[in-house]
């Protein structure tokens, strides 16, 4: 699924707002040992973002592609602002910025993904996060995973992921080393459990 075909008011998956967590086996190594934040799940395929995927850019470059601050300016960001989060969401369309956030911030180009957690891709998020204006929880994606019809489905039968509710605490959690082992977890599983149950269905 594009992200362009992601509407707001649109009937929500059963994946929506779900986890998926990448198996040990995972072959495709841009999905290896990945935690994946599902936004929408249909008929039509499904999308979401790695969320503990380090990404080289900084949120200071951000601002300075986007012109919104100029080198001096990007000296004399506060730490709060030079720290935002930016991670590296998924493989496809990696140039352009989502940001997940918290629903205490709505703009008109916001998109529910559940009953507490919104998408924003326009410049007016960025623009409020630089301002201080921002949501109280937010983290910025560069690029996005999706499905096509049925590929999704169809690597969950192959036992490639694990799905799991979605932890709010995990999708904005700074910390990426770890948030593998960390949401397994949250399931009570252990990753060497997990390894060594592997093709022992």
């Amino acid at each position: 699924m594009a992200f362009s075909t992601l509407k707001s008011g649109r009937e929500r998956g059963f994946l929506d707002g779900q986890f998926l967590i990448a198996m040990p086996h995972m072959a495709d190594s841009r999905f290896a040992r990945s935690v994946v934040y599902i936004c929408a799940h249909s008929g039509e395929g499904a999308m979401g973002f790695i969320i503990n995927r380090a990404q080289p850019v900084k949120f200071a470059d951000v601002l300075l592609h986007l012109e919104m601050i100029d080198q001096n300016d990007a000296i004399m960001l506060p730490t709060e602002t030079r720290e935002f989060p930016v991670q590296c969401g998924g493989p496809l369309e990696p140039g352009r910025g989502f940001v997940l956030h918290s629903d205490d911030y709505l703009s008109s180009g916001s998109i529910p993904v559940s009953d507490d957690i919104c998408l924003t891709s326009t410049l007016d998020i960025v623009r409020a996060i630089f301002k201080g204006s921002g949501p109280r929880r937010a983290t910025m994606l560069m690029g996005y995973a999706g499905w096509g019809p049925g590929q999704l489905e169809a690597e969950i039968a192959r036992n490639d992921w694990l799905n799991c509710p979605a932890l709010e605490d995990l999708i904005f959690e700074g910390a990426l080393d770890g948030k593998y082992e960390r949401t397994l977890a949250s399931l009570g599983i252990s990753c060497a459990t997990l390894s060594a149950e592997v093709g022992h269905a």
